[in-house]
């Protein structure tokens, strides 16, 4: 059944009118809503899940709001699951306390700061810092570890509480949350109150570009309301008294941005002028750039389906590894439920003995869908698929492990 949902019909961050889709997906569960067995039976609401472009910044964005109250108060992801996310985070902090000359004196807040993987670094570091974090059940994770953490969701109100309490922060990290945020200007003014007259900003985004290129639809889901260029985002962050000083291409996410920035005007580095040229020269600030993606969706999505009845048909046992959200906007756009896969394997117990949400695929631990026998293994953090590899072949499994963006392939 169909929940009620909010419709936007102007941008969140500019306000002008929203333009032509970009991608739609039906409708779906929350993506990051695991189900208890129990609740197998119950009722499971569902949300409309289309992108829109700006007509005027460019920003890519959900056309309707499900309550970020909802979806992140209580939330099944933890930052500390992946290695390779750990030491992304590892050196983030080396990096920054390097640049910034950070030390005792020197105060770091992280927002949406997860369960304290990246402030883990500067306690170790013996740094003053804070993180933000509106899940309180991730929260309490971060508080038990000795990591100094707010239950709050982060904004212009918080951020003036914040300053008031501590002073203003020498670096603020905002690693893959704005994407995450409803009011993405409210957000962006904390930010820059945040700060001071003298702090730096540093912000992780997956790139549009290279959601694009790589049909990386499965980023899409209720979660995430906001889709990032530079170009859309420098236009938001211009609104607030900010400017970009530096941008980095990441691997991070499938392809990712980290963009560094403080109170205007301040000068933008050679990295990003080149990262200005590249967006320009593929035609991110015209309307046919965002064209003909939601075609090579559906491509993708009727291989898959046609794929694993044939794979299903034929005998082969098929399980996946991963019960990330990236997975079950795939499974779901795809139409593949339980019957066609036999469980999924993760290494969060957060997630570990329910079921994933609009599939019912359920999730058990990495030992025990090894236990089945599978003959194939769809792995659907493919951003990550590295790292499962490598487990997955050390755990003596020998059979056929796949992604399927951008395309179906084996790995």
């Amino acid at each position: 059944m169909i929940h009620q949902s909010h419709f936007i019909t102007q941008c969140r961050s500019c306000g002008s009118s929203l333009g032509g889709i970009f991608c739609d997906l039906g409708t779906m569960a929350v993506a990051n809503s695991y189900i208890p067995p129990e609740c197998a039976q119950d009722f499971e609401p569902i949300y409309p899940l289309k992108a829109r472009v700006c007509s005027q910044c460019r920003l890519v964005q959900l056309d309707t709001n499900v309550d970020a109250h909802t979806i992140f108060s209580d939330y099944a992801y933890f930052s500390s699951a992946s290695a390779t996310w750990l030491g992304h985070a590892r050196r983030l902090a080396l990096e920054m306390t390097g640049r910034l000359d950070l030390g005792p004196k020197s105060f770091v807040v992280e927002v949406a700061s997860n369960d304290g993987y990246l402030l883990r670094n500067f306690v170790q570091a013996r740094i003053p810092c804070l993180g933000v974090e509106p899940a309180a059940n991730i929260a309490q994770v971060a508080q038990a570890a000795g990591i100094p953490t707010e239950v709050a969701f982060f904004g212009r109100e918080t951020a003036e509480r914040l300053v008031a309490a501590h002073g203003a922060a020498d670096l603020v990290v905002a690693n893959n949350v704005m994407a995450h945020v409803p009011d993405i200007n409210d957000f962006a003014a904390g930010l820059a109150l945040m700060i001071g007259r003298k702090g730096m900003i540093s912000v992780e985004v997956p790139h549009l570009l290279r959601l694009v290129d790589g049909v990386q639809f499965d980023t899409i889901y209720h979660e995430h309301y906001l889709y990032w260029s530079l170009y859309a985002f420098e236009a938001l962050l211009a609104r607030h008294g900010l400017a970009v000083v530096d941008v980095e291409r990441l691997p991070t996410h499938g392809g990712s941005l980290r963009i560094m920035a403080r109170k205007a005007p301040s000068r933008p580095s050679a990295a990003v002028m080149a990262v200005r040229a590249e967006e320009k020269k593929r035609g991110l600030a015209d309307e046919a750039f965002y064209t003909g993606f939601d075609e090579r969706v559906r491509a993708v999505t009727a291989g898959l389906r046609s794929w694993i009845e044939q794979a299903v048909a034929s005998g082969r046992k098929v399980c996946a590894y991963g019960a990330a959200a990236k997975g079950n906007t795939l499974l779901n756009a795809a139409g593949i439920s339980a019957a066609l896969i036999l469980a999924v394997a993760d290494r969060s117990p957060a997630k570990q003995g329910r079921l994933l949400p609009g599939s019912h695929v359920p999730v058990v631990t990495p030992e025990a869908m090894l236990a089945m026998h599978p003959d194939d293994i769809l792995i659907l953090p493919w951003n990550i698929a590295s790292e499962i590899v490598r487990d997955m072949r050390a755990a003596g499994f020998t059979g056929r492990m796949l992604i399927a963006v951008p395309e179906l392939k084996e790995v």
